[in-house]
């Protein structure tokens, strides 16, 4: 009996034993495994980076410390993908706010269109002022393009060898007046065609000398809109020495898609607006219509002019127009929301999402009209029942850059960096911009001075008078990616102004840097060429770039400790 109950307590034990090994063994099992999770999870967390400047990484959300743009996820999904699509997490897609819409069609009114474009100057009212005889430049009386001259005006002095002969030819044929007076009138006649006037030579035949060097008058007042010659160039009859504008009235140029064609008419009134003053409305007359379509972009010219008698509208200004059309035509098409494009300025292009169901969106190019109640009217590129972004846009086409896929700024795909981040980019600035960035960046050159040789004061002064500057350039027309850079500038000016450490002053100075020399790539009007250098060492070994006016490496990161370590990386031409 006994042993038939030790024999019961066994098997009682193995049952039970069984049973605890598949409850807690089981649980345990579980345990484990979710704990492995989490440590995976948390092993391949999020990452985060800046589609124009990938190397940097962090695990939060955020802005780039170099040019301030949003950070977007470090996703590499995407392989199987063709070259025009990439794939997003949905985490990622959540965190970066995408929204998307399905295109549909609708009626857009056409009687009510916005028209983007840029003031010129008027060209029937620009006036070149040649050269009336061969001769040399002695004297050239206008200084820069954009002085303002009237006229009557001495715009230059030429000495003219042939002039001289005809001078001394008149001087001759006076004393032979009254027996060759045909001989006589025919000098005379001979210099008037030579722009010289009644009481100049009047003055020539009573002095009884010839004069070596005659001056040149403007014949309109009006603004220098460019000068074709320097002191010391040989012109001959009819060579171009400056041109000069006036500016009482200009042309406002917009681009017109053809589908618009039929709300345009030549004499119609348009309302043009302008960023740089708000609150007034300018009216303006459509003066011409281009004859002929642009096939790449299916745009054509409209022209419109300018009562500028107030001299507010610069030459390069951007401006919008509005136009309202005599009668307004309801058209059937389809439309997509303005925030779902975006601009490169030659092109336009949305992000479709393919398959609903999936997190994969391709980039298109697409054709639109203009803008009207918030959409575009869709040529070509887009069907009516497809998924586009709408909200979120930019950071798509960020993570197309960011995995070489083609995006907004690339338009075959591959990598965009080369030599030096920023030639990928592109931002739109104003003539006056790059007048007032010349300024800041010869500050900009003495504070990298300063840093050099470890001058603390020095750095905070020169980092001050650019700041000044910086405030200024914020007022003038450019995009919102340049404003973004200007304002980076502006902050690492303040810093390097404020801070109580050479150091610190350096490292500030790194970013304050790659941000110039983005502005400065897209620039053409600078005053000299440039050499970007590259230190390996610095920044904590991750490298760092500075602008330097000459080839001569003289590092502002270490100074006199490492006054030679670095190399040229890339120049900015002038």
């Amino acid at each position: 009996m006994k042993k038939k109950n030790i024999i019961y307590i066994g098997v009682a034990v193995a049952i039970g034993l069984l049973i605890g090994y598949f409850i807690f063994g089981g649980n345990s099992e579980t345990t484990i495994t979710d704990e492995h999770d989490h440590g995976t999870e948390a092993a391949s967390g999020q990452m985060w980076t800046c589609s124009m400047h990938p190397q940097i990484m962090q695990l939060e959300p955020g802005s780039c410390p170099i040019c301030g743009m949003d950070l977007i996820p470090a996703d590499a999904a995407g392989e199987g993908l063709s070259h025009s699509q990439i794939s997003m997490t949905t985490n990622a897609m959540t965190l970066a706010g995408v929204e998307t819409v399905t295109v549909g069609k609708g009626g857009v009114s056409s009687g009510h269109v916005k028209l983007s474009g840029k003031v010129a100057v008027n060209q029937e009212s620009d006036a070149v002022q040649s050269a009336y005889f061969n001769g040399r430049i002695e004297r050239l009386n206008i200084n820069y393009e954009g002085e303002e001259v009237k006229r009557g005006q001495q715009l230059a002095t030429i000495y003219s060898p042939e002039l001289v002969s005809a001078q001394q030819e008149l001087l001759t044929a006076g004393k032979l007046k009254e027996s060759q007076p045909q001989l006589y009138n025919a000098v005379r006649n001979k210099l008037k065609l030579w722009k010289l006037s009644e009481s100049q030579i009047n003055q020539i035949e009573t002095s009884g000398k010839v004069v070596e060097n005659f001056p040149v008058y403007a014949n309109v007042s009006g603004v220098v809109s460019s000068i074709m010659v320097e002191e010391g160039d040989y012109v001959k009859t009819g060579s171009p020495l400056v041109k000069v504008a006036n500016l009482n009235s200009v042309w406002a140029i917009f681009d017109a898609y053809e589908n618009q064609l039929a709300l345009f008419k030549k004499g119609q009134t348009l309302e043009v607006s302008t960023k740089s003053y708000p609150n007034e409305i300018f009216q303006a007359t459509i003066s011409f219509i281009d004859p002929l379509l642009n096939n790449s972009s299916r745009t054509l010219e409209v022209r419109a002019e300018l009562d500028n008698k107030k001299g507010l509208l610069k030459p390069g200004m951007f401006v919008v127009g509005e136009i309202k059309a005599a009668e307004t035509m309801t058209m059937d098409v389809v439309t997509v929301p303005e925030s779902a494009v975006l601009w490169t300025g030659e092109r336009s292009v949305v992000y479709v999402q393919p398959n609903p169901g999936e997190s994969v969106f391709e980039m298109r190019e697409v054709a639109l009209g203009n803008l009207s109640n918030g959409s575009y009217p869709v040529v070509s590129g887009i069907e009516a029942g497809e998924e586009v972004v709408a909200k979120g846009t930019f950071t798509v086409d960020a993570a197309a850059q960011l995995q070489g896929k083609k995006s907004m700024m690339n338009k075959s795909g591959g990598a965009t960096m080369t030599g030096h981040e920023g030639h990928g980019m592109k931002m739109d600035f104003s003539n006056a911009f790059e007048t007032g960035f010349n300024e800041v960046m010869g500050s900009y050159l003495k504070l990298k001075d300063a840093l050099v040789d470890s001058d603390m004061d020095g750095a905070k002064k020169w980092a001050s008078k650019a700041l000044q500057k910086v405030q200024n350039l914020k007022s003038m027309e450019m995009d919102k990616m340049g404003m973004t850079h200007v304002e980076k500038i502006e902050e690492y000016l303040s810093n390097i102004s404020e801070r109580s450490s050479i150091e610190s002053q350096r490292k500030d100075f790194v970013l304050l840097s790659e941000n110039m020399i983005l502005i400065g790539n897209q620039l053409k009007g600078l005053d000299q060429k440039l050499y970007v250098q590259h230190c390996p060492m610095a920044d904590n070994n991750k490298g760092a770039n500075w602008i330097s006016a000459e080839k001569e490496i003289r590092n502002p990161y270490y100074g006199e400790a490492m006054l030679t370590c670095g190399s040229i990386i890339d120049s900015i031409s002038n």
